[in-house]
């Protein structure tokens, strides 16, 4: 996975359409798929993902040539960004690509190694791998934090929720043990093997891992219970302090 930045404004809005129209005992499901599928990227975001990386190791296939292989991989990656702006977009995937994209382009350029193009990404995938099970070890699942907002939840879970906190745990379990996998494989390869072997291999492993941990996430959520909407609360809480002063008021002017 290329990032896990906040939910997007877009994945909110996902889930509160959801909310207002599902009224079945799918309710869950339907709110889980909408927050996952948004909040991690999409289909999209998976293009994105993948394109920067793919003509990267096809260009230098072909050619040899570390120059125009991350040129055209940086290309892609702002013309990526480019159209989502034009398209009024959220544009927070496409712009983690181009940092990604521009960390790897300078390592390797400063090497004149092509296999450092893909280092940075496989050190934050590493970190990202150790962050997910540190943060769970400690109580504070990564997942939870990510995804608390978007169900308007914050960090209810963790306190008035443990149902759900528990299946936040499973879920960033899983997403570290699958991405620290990755790491062990991928490692070994960036020593050992040659530029292309490492970046076709890299570039397989670039959905399927994420499609296993999305998936996983939404198994453990949509048998989880339900959010607390924290924010319906706080409205609730405001509408009868109104309601109370309201009262005094009128049981003074009445006096």
């Amino acid at each position: 996975m290329t990032s896990l930045d906040k939910p997007t404004e877009d994945a909110q809005r996902d889930v509160q359409d959801a909310q207002g129209v599902q009224d079945g005992p799918h309710d869950s499901k339907a709110v889980t798929e909408a927050a996952l599928f948004e909040a991690f990227g999409g289909l999209r975001g998976m293009v994105e993902t993948v394109l920067p990386g793919l003509l990267f190791v096809t260009i230098y296939t072909i050619n040899k040539d570390l120059h125009s292989a991350a040129i055209a991989a940086l290309g892609v990656s702002i013309l990526l960004v480019v159209v989502r702006l034009v398209m009024k977009d959220t544009v927070k995937h496409a712009f983690s690509g181009v940092f990604g994209v521009a960390f790897g382009v300078v390592f390797a350029m400063m090497t004149g190694n092509a296999k450092d193009f893909y280092l940075p990404g496989m050190l934050y995938t590493l970190g990202l791998g150790l962050a997910y099970i540190i943060t769970t070890v400690a109580g504070v699942p990564l997942i939870g934090l990510m995804l608390g907002p978007v169900f308007k939840e914050n960090l209810s879970w963790r306190t008035r929720n443990p149902g759900r906190k528990k299946a936040y745990a499973k879920a960033s379990y899983a997403w570290g043990l699958i991405l620290l996998t990755k790491c062990a494989i991928l490692f070994p390869l960036y020593w050992w093997a040659d530029t292309e072997q490492l970046g076709w291999v890299l570039v397989a492993l670039k959905i399927p891992p994420f499609l296993l941990a999305v998936w996983l996430t939404w198994v453990f959520l949509a048998k989880a219970p339900a959010p607390i909407d924290v924010f319906a609360e706080m409205e609730a809480e405001e509408r009868a302090e109104k309601e109370r002063k309201a009262a005094e008021r009128a049981a003074a002017a009445g006096e």
